[in-house]
């Protein structure tokens, strides 16, 4: 998920996108049909055939036995829209800050990406149990307030790197946790649930550029030299040519600017920081208060709550530790995966396949989007350009607003093919029209739209493919971590050598090959799931001709 090239939200689009939350949040417990639902059919039966009711009553009942969690891990993950979202635009301001070269502090991008893939395969290793869980969330979620709160102290970009790995291994870590634990938490019914989890990253990402925009230099912040008449529009359209830029070579950018490292330091910055400081801390206090809450603190002397509450449910909550214990590393324990068939492990390869691809799109299509429509034959003049990447965000909430619904009325099989098939579509119409002013625009908006459910939908399918059993979502967070830094990286260095019509070719060729991955993996679970009926119905028949013989 990059969401760091958020650069102009307007304070409207963003009361929008709050209302469009809370009513997306009401309809996550409305139905239009219940046929999904055999305790609401039964229930149709005694009071008559109706196609509407104002609560569904399976999900209502499931939310209030989880609300307290299942909030809480919605509230991490705006804290992780919020801290994927400040570096594009305040990258200069940063730039002045350290006093570096622009190639020098483009790394803090990497350093923040890479450790971000990291921290979602270490993340597997604190699912062990709900007290792990939490006090894994709880120390993430206040590392990055508390890097929020140093990185104006941060006078050289090696320290400014080290802050962003730190805080990039802690979104990694609540970016797999967070999925772990709804989906440990509903299970079948989790992908309504992880539908609102990242609405949640969009909605943080909306916040973090608004607190940053009033703080931004619109002119050179380091006084170093005579200043041009055009050096605000100039700071503009390299913000925009920084997105995404954080794995690629920046010598052509580089050449086209003088930037000074020497100088009277100018930016304000640093109150955006600590603003969004201050805006993240309520999250890890409310991870505090549900770990009070539950009794999960070492002093404490009495069982979790959560326990006492489902006792019905201990047995598969059991099941789910043994099977996956730890992150990656845990997944090749021998003694859990020795007697597993070939198409189990290639459920966990396909699964992450996809999502390696899918993400790779989103973050190479916002890092180069700008970079596209500035040049040939395109040509859209610098601030028409620079809302492409606005509008493809708005287009990815307002899309996961949406899937809220569509999760209930339809299955993640058909919507993850109706969205894969959507960017195919979206991608060749681009290739067609790449002249065309007016469909970038509404290329860039359809994509949004198409793309934003896969992830959450992906998660929900693959854990339910394996039975909730293994851990598919520490593959699966990390798998689209590293998609989104491996492909932003191939795109940016086509783009360099081949020129900009590239662009739209490898998003192309990756979305055809992300829909041919997506139904050999339903190939595979069919054979799955017909090797294991075989294997339980061979043990059914050893079991009953075990007696006649004796």
């Amino acid at each position: 998920m990059q969401a760091s090239q958020l650069r102009q939200p307007t304070i409207n689009n963003f009361r929008g996108f709050v209302v469009g939350a809370r009513r997306g949040l009401l309809i996550t417990f409305v139905s239009i049909k219940l046929d999904g639902f055999p305790l609401l059919n039964s229930s149709r039966a005694c009071h008559g055939d109706y196609e509407m009711m104002f609560v569904d009553d399976l999900v209502w009942a499931l939310f209030k036995r989880h609300w307290r969690h299942t909030l809480t891990y919605w509230s991490v993950f705006f804290s992780f829209g919020l801290c994927i979202a400040f570096l594009g635009p305040t990258i200069l301001d940063l730039r002045c800050q350290t006093q570096s070269t622009l190639q020098e502090i483009t790394w803090v991008f990497f350093a923040q990406q890479f450790f971000l893939m990291l921290g979602s395969a270490l993340g597997g290793l604190f699912k062990k149990t709900l007290r792990c869980a939490l006090s894994a969330l709880f120390v993430s979620s206040l590392v990055i307030s508390v890097v929020f709160a140093i990185i104006p102290l941060c006078h050289h970009v090696l320290m400014l790197a080290v802050a962003m790995a730190i805080s990039g291994t802690a979104m990694g870590v609540i970016d797999t946790i967070a999925n772990q634990q709804l989906v440990k938490l509903y299970q079948k019914d989790s992908a309504v649930f992880l539908q609102v989890l990242h609405l949640f990253t969009g909605l943080g990402a909306l916040v973090s550029p608004l607190v940053a925009d009033p703080f931004l230099s619109e002119e050179s912040c380091v006084l170093g030299g005579n200043m041009t008449a055009n050096s605000s529009t100039d700071l503009h359209h390299l913000r925009s040519s920084l997105a995404g830029k954080g794995t690629t070579p920046l010598h052509n950018v580089s050449n086209h600017y003088h930037l000074h490292t020497e100088g009277i330091i100018t930016t304000n910055i640093s109150y955006a920081f600590w603003i969004m400081s201050f805006i993240n801390l309520p999250v890890p206090l409310a991870v505090y208060l549900l770990m009070y809450r539950e009794r999960l603190f070492p002093c404490s002397n009495q069982s979790p709550r959560l326990l006492d509450k489902e006792k019905n449910s201990e047995k598969n909550q059991q099941d789910h530790n043994i099977q996956g214990r730890g992150g990656l590393l845990g997944c090749c324990n021998y003694g859990d995966v020795k007697d597993r068939p070939a198409s189990y492990f290639l459920l966990y390869i396909l699964g992450g396949a996809v999502l390696f691809i899918t993400d790779g799109i989103i973050g190479s299509y916002t890092g180069f989007i700008y970079t596209y429509a500035v040049s040939p034959p395109l040509s859209l003049p610098h601030k028409m350009a620079g809302y492409l990447t606005s509008v493809f965000w708005a287009s990815v909430t307002t899309g996961r607003l949406a899937s809220i619904y569509l999760s209930y009325r339809y299955t993640q099989q058909r919507l993850i093919n109706v969205s894969l098939v959507g960017v195919i579509v979206v991608q060749c119409l681009l290739l067609i029209l790449y002249s065309s002013h007016v469909f970038i625009f509404m290329g860039t908006c359809m994509l949004g739209l198409f793309i934003s459910s896969v992830f959450p939908c992906m998660v929900a399918l693959t854990e339910d493919m394996v039975n909730y059993k293994g851990c598919v979502t520490t593959v699966l967070v990390t798998s689209a971590g590293t998609g989104e830094m491996v492909l932003q990286l191939l795109t940016g260095q086509l783009i360099h050598s081949k020129g900009s019509y590239s662009f739209l070719l490898v998003g192309m060729i990756s979305s055809c090959i992300g829909f041919t991955v997506f139904l050999g993996l339903l190939y595979i679970q069919h054979l799955h799931r017909s090797s294991q009926a075989a294997k339980r119905a061979s043990k059914e028949i050893a079991m009953t001709e075990k007696p006649l013989s004796e």
